[in-house]
């Protein structure tokens, strides 16, 4: 699910669009559970996906960007300047 890379972190996510509100809702299928309130329109779901990971994570929006799944449910975000062991932390005290 976290993945270290030459430049960070890269996290395995499975989105759910249009939740009552922004959170973390476990693990399914190897991949890290967030529910969104934003719509999955005009990429919507995806700046509020960016934007909640670097809430999270405490780091500036610059560094978190989607690698893979723009139009998909299933999407890979980079953290950048991170390592796999602050980000475990972050997502545990969240």
């Amino acid at each position: 699910m976290i993945h270290e890379t030459a430049a960070g972190v890269e996290v395995d996510v499975r989105v759910i669009p249009r939740a009552s509100k922004s959170t973390l809702a476990g693990e399914r299928d190897g991949r890290l559970l967030v529910r969104l309130c934003a719509p999955p329109v005009d990429g919507a779901a995806n700046d509020a996906l960016i934007d909640f990971f670097a809430t999270l994570c405490g780091c500036a929006r610059r560094r978190v960007r989607l690698v893979a799944g723009e139009k998909s449910r299933t999407k890979r975000v980079a953290l950048d300047g991170l390592t796999a062991v602050v980000v475990r932390e972050r997502l545990r005290a969240s």
